[in-house]
């Protein structure tokens, strides 16, 4: 018998179907010589420390560091769980042969190697890689088996980066509970975490300590005309109004007109960061909320594997983009067909191949995110504005590159030189896709409006009279986090980079996983670390206490943490020895341990008793949905929303009033996404 596992029942039935095994049995289905059972997410976890040694049981400074010599695994002390094991571990004792069908990514290795360790298998095991559900991509997988040998890099990865997190973070969030936290609050340290609130709470301190200063800005008003003087920024008053005596008058002189022509590429495909950068920025939602919307698209055969971090496809996804685009041509909702006069210009010809798009060096695992092709059905309206995003930026790639004409003007008053620039679509090519979506469009938020106007006719030689101005403004501070350029932060260990070609490039230092990073900023909201004020993240008392408590810069270094990122990818590469990574953290942990014990300080840090974190959109990668939440009564319906704050922090929390649906922002008030269905919620910006 051929025993198949996956990573969630939902999973494993589309598997079962498709070999046929249709016989339901207590914990897995059987047939056409194949059982495929399934795990819950993790069934087993690393041991705890007091499953190693009695005195560990306590919290105590004198236990420290905690340091197995042989890290173990267990069984997740669940009823369910442990009777799930059990079922899995009688098929594996009885199997010819086991088919590995986990998540193809580090965690899913992960899960489904510590089952077959704990249940002692010893029959040969196979791999299925696949990048979506999909049937055919099923069948495939299966026709294309791969030895699981072949990820043994994959698991070791996953394996030196849970037992360094159980390292850094049982050690530390006892040390310091125990040494600074007045024995009332847990602090809880992280490998990720803490270097994440670092970045949140040394903002927020450039913020507060930030001093305005004043300067002045010279310009003039010619044909309508703003030019600007090239000087740039006059540090004091009476510096700028003598530059404006000396031109206040005299006639304005065009000295040089020049036309530049220019392209502009279409985006990149979204990687699972971009994604979420892009719904925070255009719906406000969260990256966790991102996350569990994306992942319910893959597993309804919608999109592909979303816990990826490159936005590139291989040369062999090429062939299929025309029936990937027939499917999206064919795609309707709301019984309009949305793409159909997108995909036409492009259709019955042969597609363009950008290596901006196609890039084989440039994907390891799973290429970028994409439509499937297969027609999408009943989707909720989160999980429509997010297919949405990505059917067109895959559009997108197809269309020929935007041209433009940057028209530089500059004229002179008296020595005092001036310029003015514009800026002239000439053939939109991919920008025609968004025409309707400006948001989209604008990559660069930060684009001067000047640069984007059109500019009249200017002729080498022409003057006249102008309108000089000066005008006082004063430096500002840089703006707070928000979720989406916290995103952009841990995805380059802290560096601000436009570039996307450089962000790319930093991509291998950042902190953290694609895939992890919504749950870290979610548990810093759990630990009353950081809180949100409309979109703003904001960090607590007890979140910049913590920071400034800290002296061990490894534990809060964006670069440092990158450099362990960067060695977790080299194991998963076969560039790093996994053994040497756990050795060198060992010793970096005695230190830390060490240092802190010897501080003689009477440091403490402060608690903070903040609001609850709103509940989860829907239920995250690892577990099950849950049994449908009894409809609120209409009294404590009225009390949830009357308990309710009219701004962003709202967005995802489960709808108050039929209890199925999310909150989501509409153009004058936040209502639920099961509004179709009859749902009445709607809760009004400015309400009281």
């Amino acid at each position: 018998m051929i025993v198949c596992i996956a990573e969630k029942p939902s999973v494993a039935r589309d598997i079962a179907r498709i070999l046929g095994a249709n016989s339901s049995k207590d914990g897995y289905m059987e047939g056409n010589g194949y059982q495929v059972t399934w795990t819950f997410g993790h069934l087993c976890e690393l041991k705890q420390p007091n499953d190693y040694h009695e005195n560990w049981k306590h919290w105590s400074l004198a236990a420290l560091p905690m340091i197995p010599e042989r890290f173990g695994i267990k069984v997740i002390e669940d009823d369910g769980i442990r009777k799930q094991f059990k079922i899995v571990e009688r098929l594996y004792q009885q199997a010819d042969e086991i088919i590995n069908c986990g998540d193809a990514g580090q965690e899913g290795e992960l899960i489904q190697r510590w089952v077959m360790q704990k249940a002692g298998v010893k029959c040969p095991v196979k791999r299925l890689w696949i990048s979506s559900m999909t049937d055919e991509a099923i069948k495939q997988g299966f026709a294309d088996l791969k030895d699981q040998q072949l990820y043994q890099p994959l698991y070791l990865a996953g394996l030196s980066r849970a037992i360094g997190d159980w390292l850094l973070g049982m050690n530390a969030t006892r040390l310091y509970t125990l040494k600074y936290g007045q024995n009332r609050q847990v602090l809880s340290i992280g490998r990720v975490q803490t270097p994440t609130l670092a970045l949140i709470v040394n903002r927020q301190k450039e913020i507060d300590n930030f001093k305005p200063e004043p300067y002045w800005v010279l310009a003039t008003i010619y044909r309508d005309t703003q030019f600007t003087a090239t000087k740039g920024k006059f540090t004091s008053k009476e510096e700028g109004e003598q530059a404006f005596s000396v031109i206040d008058g005299k006639p304005f002189v065009v000295m040089d007109v020049t036309k530049k022509k220019g392209s502009e590429a279409p985006p990149h495909l979204f990687d699972l960061t971009s994604l979420q950068v892009e719904c925070n920025r255009k719906f406000g939602y969260s990256a966790e909320m991102t996350l569990n919307l994306i992942q319910s698209l893959y597993e309804k055969k919608y999109t592909t594997y979303p816990r990826v971090d490159t936005q590139y496809l291989s040369d062999d996804i090429y062939p299929k983009c025309p029936s990937i685009l027939n499917g999206l041509f064919q795609t309707k909702i709301d019984s309009q067909p949305v793409y159909a006069s997108l995909i036409k210009p492009i259709g019955g010809q042969k597609l363009m191949k950008s290596k901006k798009v196609f890039d084989t060096s440039k994907v390891t695992d799973h290429h970028a995110i994409i439509p499937t092709g297969v027609v999408p059905s009943g989707l909720t309206q989160l999980e429509q504005n997010v297919f949405d995003l990505i059917a067109k930026r895959f559009i997108s790639v197809f269309y020929p590159d935007c041209k433009f004409s940057t028209t530089t003007v500059l004229g002179k008053v008296d020595d005092i030189e001036f310029k003015a620039t514009g800026k002239e679509i000439l053939s939109p090519g991919w920008r025609t896709v968004y025409t309707k979506d400006v948001q989209i469009v604008e990559e660069d938020e930060n684009k001067k409006e000047d640069e984007e106007r059109t500019l009249p006719t200017f002729v080498k030689g022409e003057s006249g009279t102008h309108t000089p101005t000066l005008t006082e403004k004063s430096t500002t501070p840089p703006p707070y986090y928000n979720e989406a350029s916290l995103l952009r932060a841990m995805e380059t260990a802290g560096k601000f980079v436009e570039d996307e070609e450089l962000r790319a490039a930093l991509k291998e230092n950042g902190i953290g996983r694609p895939s992890s990073r919504a749950g870290i900023i979610e548990t810093l909201f759990k630990r009353h670390y950081i809180r949100r004020e409309r979109k703003r993240l904001v960090a607590t008392p007890t979140g910049i206490e913590l920071i400034d408590t800290i002296h061990e810069e490894l534990l809060k270094s964006c670069e440092l943490t990158g450099i362990w990122e960067k060695k977790l990818r080299d194991i998963e590469h076969q560039k790093y020895d996994a053994g040497q990574f756990i050795n060198e953290l060992k010793e970096q942990i005695s230190a830390i341990v060490y240092n802190v014990l010897c501080d003689n300080s009477m440091r403490r840090v402060t608690v903070t008793v903040d609001e609850k974190p709103a509940k989860k959109a829907s239920t995250t990668k690892k577990t099950e949905a849950k049994p449908r939440k009894k409809r609120a009564s209409k009294k404590e319906s009225t009390a949830q929303q009357a308990s309710l704050k009219a701004d962003d922090s709202i967005i995802g929390q489960v709808c108050p009033v039929c209890g199925k649906g999310q909150i989501i922002k509409g153009k004058a008030a936040y209502g639920c996404s099961n509004w179709k269905s009859g749902c009445t919620f709607r809760f009004p910006f400015d309400n009281k």
